[in-house]
């Protein structure tokens, strides 16, 4: 209840301030940053509070909110931020591995390229767009092909570092195949950069996390030769 009242009569929000850090791309932690009570308001609640404080937001920039275009967004930036684009924050959305043996005892590792995904910078909560390309070698079990993509999409559903998105997704599929020996290779495009800032709008930013098997330099660039390949 406490930290319900307090977001519900706060109307001024005290930031620390962060300017000697200015644009430097920082991340703490493989673990995204989150308050220990982070899931005690239902989303229901948080999509009634992120609306409130938009709307806040949209009149200091000098918006009329009650113009016709305008006065439903709010509520629909609210919306999509609690069900859409950080819904990967919440516990209860992490995707159910679904694991098959490996019946054909098949040894060589199995790719999985081009997964796009859309994230958002969690130092400007800008769009980071691309494309995940991992691949694994099975210990014993496959996993459903479409179960990937959901992986990668629940970690990218959140305010993310790609740094930070490379080894979660990494870990994550290790933990669910019980394997070390996984690759994945992120190569994405950051608003931060392109539509701020510098505003280069060529450049591209490149990840890679490579364990077990995919440390042998053999292996590793049979995986980046194959991903790389039209």
């Amino acid at each position: 209840m406490k930290l319900k009242e307090t977001l519900l009569n706060t109307s001024e929000v005290n930031l620390v301030s962060n300017d000697d850090l200015g644009d430097d791309h920082v991340a703490t932690s493989s673990e995204t940053p989150l308050r220990p009570d982070a899931f005690e308001l239902d989303d229901k609640l948080k999509i009634e509070l992120i609306a409130k404080h938009f709307k806040e937001i949209m009149q200091i920039l000098g918006l009329d909110l009650t113009d016709d275009s305008l006065k439903g967004t709010p509520n629909r930036v609210a919306k999509m931020y609690v069900k859409e684009a950080f819904s990967g924050l919440n516990p209860k959305n992490k995707p159910r591995a679904t694991l098959f043996e490996n019946k054909f005892n098949y040894k060589e590792m199995i790719v999985e390229k081009d997964i796009t995904f859309f994230s958002h910078c969690e130092h400007h909560f800008v769009p980071i767009y691309g494309k995940v390309h991992v691949a694994y070698i099975s210990s014993g079990n496959v996993i459903g092909l479409s179960k990937i993509n959901r992986i990668v999409q629940y970690y990218a559903k959140r305010p993310q570092v790609q740094e930070r998105m490379t080894i979660q997704i990494a870990d994550e599929l290790q933990s669910v195949l019980k394997t070390n020996d996984v690759g994945v290779v992120v190569d994405a495009n950051h608003m931060c950069v392109s539509s701020r800032g510098v505003a280069d709008t060529n450049s591209k930013t490149g990840t890679a996390y490579f364990s077990g098997k995919f440390d042998d330099e053999n292996v590793k660039k049979e995986f980046l030769n194959y991903i790389n390949a039209k």
